[in-house]
């Protein structure tokens, strides 16, 4: 009869080999804690890899903001006659949003503009120039300040804008060649606020 052979077995793993290991884990999670979740969660890259992987604009991604305003709504017309110009503007503080829409029976030339606190007289940053007859969009406001339209009809004709405004903002402002005064704005359930 034949002698059964012996199953082979692995000879046994030495401590020095199991801390080598566990050494090697240690150094591939810092690495990848380093490399990748410190730019994507933290906005911190100190191996280059966030930019290079695009995982920084992860850190950026705010989903929820608190805001200290109260919600309004607000919506306008605004004639604007032949060389005439028109300005409607907020008060917003920093980081306060607005969502926009408005348009225009005819094209006109409008600047969007913000004007921070304690800004000169007559200084403002524009946002967005143009000439169009409507404008969609969103808004977060810089810094603390003014920030709104300016209008002007080059035309021949009357064109009348229709604005629709909703955010956190407060002291709606138009201001024209011949007048200048504020708006009562209201909460989404219509009531005026101050």
């Amino acid at each position: 009869m034949a002698e059964p052979v012996p199953s082979p077995t692995a000879p046994p793993t030495s401590i020095k080999r199991l801390g080598i290991a566990a050494l090697a884990s240690l150094v591939v999670a810092a690495l990848v804690f380093v490399g990748a979740v410190l730019p994507a969660e933290r906005g911190v890259d100190p191996l280059g890899t966030g930019e290079l992987f695009g995982l920084l604009a992860l850190a950026q991604v705010v989903a929820i903001t608190a805001e200290e305003d109260e919600y309004r709504l607000d919506a306008y017309e605004l004639p604007v006659g032949p060389g005439e110009w028109v300005e409607y503007t907020y008060r917003i503080q920093e980081g306060g949003t607005m969502v926009y829409s408005w348009t225009a029976t005819g094209p006109l030339e409008y600047n969007f503009h913000s004007a921070p606190d304690g800004a000169p007289p007559g200084y403002a940053e524009s946002f967005d120039a143009q000439e169009n007859d409507v404008a969609h969009g969103s808004y977060i406001a810089p810094f603390t300040g003014v920030h709104g339209w300016y209008w002007e009809n080059a035309g021949a004709d009357e064109v009348t804008i229709t604005l629709h405004t909703a955010g956190f903002y407060r002291d709606a402002h138009v201001a024209r060649d011949r007048a200048d005064g504020y708006r009562t704005l209201r909460d989404p359930r219509g009531n005026p606020v101050e």
